[in-house]
């Protein structure tokens, strides 16, 4: 999930796996799978490395977890 802002200062939470393109208008327009879509303060590339740090700490928390953390006592 990445937390962004939109052009009124309040704040968006949009799930980043949706994300099906993002255009430059000047501002960030992103646009989602359904076709909805949210323009938003942040830049292209701090939205590309938002994502980026998002997958990083999914593949981190993966990493972490055992097939011990799973079993039933």
């Amino acid at each position: 999930m990445l937390k962004l802002t939109r052009l009124n200062d309040t704040p968006v939470v949009i799930n980043c796996n949706q994300i099906m393109a993002i255009e430059i208008i000047p501002e960030s327009k992103i646009i989602m799978m359904n076709r909805d879509f949210y323009i938003v303060k942040e830049s292209v590339d701090e939205i590309m490395q938002k994502i980026i740090a998002y997958h990083a700490k999914i593949i981190d928390v993966g990493r972490t977890i055992t097939v011990s953390d799973y079993r039933e006592s």
